[in-house]
């Protein structure tokens, strides 16, 4: 097995020596030349130590100089592509290839108008494999201008708001104005660049424009990672996002997406896209929640939160931002109350087993606190301009509320009480289980007759509970939840984790390019930029189809 292993080895090096001496004698036959660079790039994709060796042997560089002085296009594309799949298999291919001379030959590429669609795709394939997790990168990005050319492709690539990709050329542009958005998320993401974001925020006014004249998925999900990624964890550029209309275009988009849900499954998912990047603009500034207040964004959180077709990752994203917009806004605080969030949140509580929908129904609960008590002690003092029905028709409701807040209390001082109980832990779930399956009973009366005042249809809402009650399963207990609600400073510390925008984006695993050390509440904004940079990068292999039909 090990001579077998020998022999491979011994014949990729010798397949790589006779491919670059292909390349350094076949200088007057472009086609000869492509094929030998697709040969290497087939061989460095199946063996992870080839490029190691054509970097040793000084192919690497050759082909790098091969790219910049070849006069036939076809070439240019090979090589670029070339270099770009070794650097992406192996750090050290990629720190030799990160130099400011490269970044601006690609930068020439880029705005070079003799540049054809493909060429330009194949120089951001290789922005992109040098700046990820990669801050030397980042920097030379930003130093050499290459940024900059970025930004213009990013506003000029797509020129109409009506997208046609039934049409080749629309497609072809469509597909580098994609790759442009996938190379500035790494611009600014993993590590967190605060210089980059600052540059690439001045892109905001054009990405609104988008989203205004644009709902197709192939535009918002593109543009919602570039926003999230952007403006994450800066709150200078949250700020600007926010002063340039962002916030409300975002809120209105929202609205728009959850409206069409109740008619197409991928507007519900895409609602929730939009969702995660309104949870990244306001997770750390929570007063920001009030411009959301105006277009009432939690009930339609809400309602969108009941869709039959969302996973319980989309569902903690939808409660996390509910979460984040009830945290310092008694205005959103108000919509939950009316938009009967309350019985939803202790419902998911009680009877889920996801441990992070736990986690979000609990900070809910915890924001809903002071509210509670303000409406328990006296809703005419409550400073909200309704008019006098509705405060009538909510003051009738004080009681259910006032009640479904003390089941709230008592099942979490019940787990705190649990978890005290002994080291026998056959014991507790027996004692839990017996306890829950009563509370429950009581929780589905509350909801039932809760809903049916509510909504003035009792039938109707009892049976949108029981649907409820059949999706949701039985409830376990969390040490980090009970501990939570007991304290306001351990509640902040909880949700840290849960900010969908701390997680760091890694490029080191094609497949998984989430970091989960912080659990996967930290999913929630990756998981499209992933989604993009995936998108991006099978598109480029692609080059090997359209090589073979250039002949």
């Amino acid at each position: 097995m090990e001579s077998e292993d020998t022999k491979k080895i011994q014949g990729m090096k010798t397949d790589l020596n006779l491919l670059l001496e292909c390349l350094k004698y076949q200088m007057d036959n472009a086609f000869s030349q492509k094929e030998a660079l697709v040969t290497i790039h087939s061989i460095c994709q199946q063996n992870s130590n080839a490029g190691l060796y054509f970097r040793e042997i000084g192919g690497l560089m050759f082909v790098k100089d091969l790219a910049k002085s070849s006069e036939h296009s076809m070439v240019k594309e090979a090589a670029l592509y070339t270099l770009g799949a070794v650097a992406e298999q192996n750090v050290y291919c990629q720190q030799t290839l990160c130099t400011s001379e490269l970044f601006e030959d690609l930068t020439w590429f880029l705005s070079n108008n003799d540049s054809n669609t493909n060429l330009k795709r194949m120089s951001v394939y290789v922005i992109l494999v040098l700046v990820s997790n990669n801050r030397t990168g980042q920097t030379l990005v930003r130093e050499t201008g290459c940024i900059s050319v970025l930004s213009q492709l990013f506003k000029t690539v797509l020129s109409k708001y009506e997208l046609n990709l039934s049409d080749e050329n629309v497609f072809q542009s469509y597909q580098l104005w994609s790759s442009v958005c996938s190379t500035l998320c790494v611009c600014v993401n993993n590590p967190q660049n605060d210089e980059n974001q600052m540059l690439c925020s001045s892109l905001f006014p054009h990405a609104n424009d988008w989203l205004i004249n644009c709902t197709k998925p192939e535009i918002i999900r593109p543009i919602c990672s570039f926003i999230g990624l952007t403006l994450a964890n800066n709150t200078y550029v949250q700020k600007y996002f926010i002063s340039v209309g962002g916030l409300d275009i975002l809120s209105q988009v929202l609205v728009q997406l959850e409206s069409d849900s109740h008619k197409t499954l991928s507007s519900a998912k895409l609602a929730v896209v939009v969702t995660k990047t309104v949870d990244a603009c306001i997770a750390d500034n929570p007063t920001f929640g009030v411009v959301l207040s105006k277009y009432h964004i939690v009930s339609k959180l809400l309602a969108l939160l009941l869709h039959e077709s969302l996973d319980s990752g989309e569902k903690f994203s939808i409660i996390l931002t509910v979460g984040h917009c009830t945290e310092d806004c008694e205005e959103n605080q108000y919509d939950l109350f009316k938009s009967n969030g309350l019985p939803l949140m202790i419902q998911v509580l009680t009877e889920s087993q996801n441990e992070e929908l736990n986690k979000a129904a609990t900070f809910v609960l915890h924001n809903c606190k002071k509210i509670t008590e303000k409406l328990s002690l006296s809703l005419g003092e409550y400073s909200f301009d309704e008019n006098e029905e509705q405060l009538k028709d909510i003051n009738m409701k004080e009681k259910n509320l006032e009640d479904y807040w003390k089941k709230a209390k008592e099942i979490l001082h019940r787990i705190e009480q649990l978890e005290r109980e002994g080291n026998e832990e056959r014991v507790q779930r027996v004692k839990y289980k017996d306890y829950v399956s009563s509370m429950n009973i009581n929780i589905q009366n509350t909801l039932k007759h809760l809903h049916a005042d509510s909504s003035g249809g009792g039938s109707k809402a009892e049976d949108r509970d029981k649907s409820q009650s059949r999706k949701l399963q039985s409830y376990k207990s969390h040490e980090v939840m009970s501990k939570a609600c007991t304290n306001d400073d351990q509640m902040k510390t909880l949700l840290k984790s849960a900010n969908p925008v701390n997680a760091c984006y890694r490029e080191s695993e094609q497949n998984k390019t989430l970091c989960k050390a912080n659990s996967s509440c930290n999913q929630n904004l990756r998981e499209e930029t992933t989604f993009e940079k995936k998108n991006f990068v099978s598109q480029s292999r692609s080059i090997d189809i359209m090589f073979r039909y250039n002949k």
